[in-house]
């Protein structure tokens, strides 16, 4: 996102998260406010990820959504663990922040696809 009160509010929200450790429905007007920015962006991507984060948020009162990862190797299918939560929501919303990249466009992408299920 290019606008500078939505990189001032991803920033704050990600603050927020990273000091009271947890991601609870507190954020959910925050989210709100921060998918305005991206309608006006025109950026269905982002909008949608932010809209399915908040109803997430709402309907499960934290983000159990894992980080995306790549398919594992041969062999480690036991060793793969899923970060969620905390890590996983501040790794989101960077992924956001920085949204005109094209790999985190198709990591959102992937978000979108875990929170749409």
């Amino acid at each position: 996102m290019k606008n500078k009160k939505a990189q001032q509010k991803l920033d704050s929200i990600i603050n927020e998260v990273e000091q009271s450790d947890s991601v609870s429905v507190s954020l959910v007007d925050h989210l709100k406010a921060l998918r305005t920015y991206a309608v006006e962006e025109k950026l269905p991507v982002v909008a949608k990820a932010l809209r399915l984060a908040y109803e997430h948020i709402e309907e499960n009162e934290s983000f159990i959504i894992p980080i995306p990862t790549d398919e594992p190797l041969e062999g480690e299918e036991d060793d793969v663990q899923l970060i969620t939560g905390v890590e996983s929501f501040v790794y989101f919303m960077n992924l956001i922040k920085n949204s005109t990249n094209k790999v985190n466009l198709q990591e959102i992408r992937e978000y979108n696809r875990l929170m749409d299920l």
